[in-house]
């Protein structure tokens, strides 16, 4: 099933379903607050996983597992520098979501002041 977007004429649009695809991944990746902290590192800038896996209580190779969750996701890339993997941010999946998001507070925003509206007349 499609999702229907609001744009900002109040119109609903309809994503592709690729979009579609990237925002679940991107959610789904966004869901595990341990990968929420990784992204949130690396926005201080490009890190090896030794380092994302630093902060919490995991083998290193659970902290590629994920790694490889953003990467799919598309919120980062990693490239190898000799025996290091080292990991960047790739915000635009981030803006795609944030950009989705976006709508849906636009649409719910028009919602609420068309209800504080028809309540204000109610109270003349």
């Amino acid at each position: 099933m499609l999702n229907h977007l609001v744009d900002n004429d109040g119109r609903i649009d309809i994503l592709n379903h690729m979009v579609d695809y990237r925002l679940d991944t991107t959610f789904t990746a966004l869901a595990d607050p341990t990968r929420r902290g990784m992204l949130a590192a690396l926005a201080l800038g490009e890190k090896p996983i030794s380092e994302l896996a630093a902060p919490y209580p995991m083998s290193l190779a659970g902290a590629a597992k994920h790694v490889g969750v953003l990467e799919r996701a598309g919120l980062i890339e990693r490239r190898k520098v000799g025996r290091q993997q080292l990991c960047r941010l790739k915000p635009g999946r981030l803006k795609e979501a944030s950009d989705w998001l976006g709508q849906w507070e636009r649409f719910w925003n028009s919602r609420l002041d068309a209800l504080e509206t028809a309540l204000k007349e109610d109270d003349t």
